[in-house]
């Protein structure tokens, strides 16, 4: 990954809305249009694009028509609470409490962020804007995947400081529709390229269509991509989305992996973010890279070290080794994350840290101001990037928070003095009780959260527990 910018990024569009002029006489006047609703009125544009994240990072979202987002940008609308009571086939959950059956599944209450405004370049450009839940009386709503993370940004507020961040995605690209998709039966996917081919400019020439759609029109809908490039296996891609503060570098995460579906529908591609497909070839990472900064500078810089770490910096490393396996069902969110986790694969299985070693879990990339990061190498692709992002700096906080020091040495190699740190867990149970056990989680997170997101990653564990799979019919249909 290239250098990244550290400095803070406000984009206009986040910027305070002017404020109404008093009349003559001391009566207000009406408050003028936020400049991203008086952007939509001015437009013309007769309907309006609003998502919101669930549990699994799924936007789901509708069209709003024009009158109808008036009032939702003023005073929030009605979105069915089930978006946090079902999986990702729409199955709701049995054994969850803020929200299924038993509640009646009622509307909650969803706000737009007018500082997420963008068009979307491949749907006409029609306005787009990303939502989150809030309490009737106006508190966030707990178990809300972007509200969770920006309690945690809160509390790095109370602490002076402001989280920097940005993720990168690899992913596999198919040749395939839903609909030749559900034919196959899950079985068999067609590869939109052959070989084992990192950094090719013969395979980006390959489709060049659909690689240049990503860049541009990225670009056009508020998600700049550093760079962008083929892995190694059959049909990869990776992708650097620029640096910038935390919960924008997560908004602009969540928005390419559906804005990359969306873009390859028009090419017969069918992206996956899978963290392992195939048993034979890597899986699929979800880095993410992150520094603080109190608003003018990189904190995690210091010339006078000889790493180039700051104390800080220091804490911050020291608080992530040590509450990996705190937060980890938020990293490996799904039964296929575990799949990832091979020894030899390049994804990392210890909560290990080094110096520019992409073996270790933890990467220190230390060198000038503005480049000095951490990049956290532990998530595949298939995290939700609010929650992942929460994880990250809730268990770089902690660090700090704490004083923590690193107590083990960079390793070297391939876990070259990591013999002594126990493996990550293999499955989903077994991360999603100690998380659910994690006293440090509920502290960051909150025990509503913890409770829910728990449960919904042991119904996630249950569906697979039922399930009869391929490898059991190959292994014992004939000769058991």
């Amino acid at each position: 990954m290239a250098s990244k910018r550290n400095s803070p990024e406000t984009p206009a569009s986040r910027r305070s809305p002017p404020k109404g002029m008093n009349k003559p006489g001391g009566r207000p006047s009406p408050a003028p249009d936020h400049p991203a609703v008086a952007a939509v009125r001015e437009s013309g544009a007769n309907k309006v694009k609003v998502a919101v994240s669930d549990i699994d990072g799924i936007l789901r979202g509708k069209y709003l028509h024009k009158d109808k987002f008036f009032g939702a940008a003023d005073s929030g609308f009605g979105f069915c609470d089930v978006v946090f009571g079902w999986d990702a086939h729409d199955v709701c959950y049995d054994n969850t409490q803020v929200t299924g059956w038993h509640h009646g599944f009622p509307d909650a209450l969803a706000r737009l962020d007018l500082g997420t405004a963008r068009h979307v370049p491949w749907d006409g450009d029609v306005p787009f804007f990303l939502g989150e839940f809030v309490n009737a009386d106006g508190t966030p709503l707990a178990i809300c995947p972007r509200q969770t993370l920006k309690r945690v940004l809160k509390r790095a507020e109370t602490l002076g400081l402001l989280p920097m961040a940005g993720m990168e995605f690899e992913w596999f690209n198919f040749a395939e529709t839903p609909q030749s998709w559900a034919a196959k039966k899950g079985v068999g996917p067609e590869s939109l390229t052959p070989g084992m081919f990192g950094y090719s400019l013969l395979r980006m020439a390959d489709n060049r269509p659909f690689f240049n759609a990503l860049m541009d029109e990225m670009l056009a809908f508020g998600v700049p991509i550093e760079g962008l490039h083929t892995e190694t296996g059959p049909g990869v891609y990776e992708v650097a989305i620029t640096f910038s503060e935390a919960l924008e570098a997560a908004d602009r995460a969540i928005l390419f992996k559906t804005g990359a579906k969306e873009i390859g529908k028009r090419f017969g591609i069918m992206p996956s973010f899978m963290a392992k497909w195939n048993q034979a070839l890597p899986g699929c990472s979800g880095h993410i890279h992150q520094s603080l900064s109190d608003g003018k500078k990189n904190l995690f810089y210091d010339a006078k070290s000889p790493r180039s770490m700051s104390p800080l910096f220091e804490s911050y490393l020291a608080g992530q080794v040590a509450c990996l396996m705190d937060f980890a069902p938020m990293f490996w969110p799904t039964i296929n994350s575990y799949k990832r986790l091979v020894d030899g694969f390049w994804a990392p299985v210890k909560p290990t840290w080094g110096l520019d070693n992409r073996t270790a879990s933890f990467r220190v990339i230390a060198g000038s101001p503005k480049a000095t990061r951490l990049e956290t190498r532990c998530p595949g692709a298939d995290v939700n990037p609010y929650l992942a992002m929460a994880a990250v700096i809730a268990a770089g906080l902690h660090g700090v928070e704490k004083g923590l020091k690193l107590t083990a040495p960079p390793i070297t190699g391939t876990n070259q003095g990591a013999d002594d740190i126990p493996r990550a867990p293999r499955s989903l149970l077994r991360s999603t009780h100690t998380f659910k056990q994690s006293a440090i989680a509920r502290d960051w997170l909150g025990d509503t959260f913890v409770d829910h997101f728990a449960a919904t990653r042991v119904w996630e564990y249950r569906q697979w527990q039922d399930a009869v799979t391929d490898w059991e019919l190959k292994r014992y249909f004939e000769i058991i």
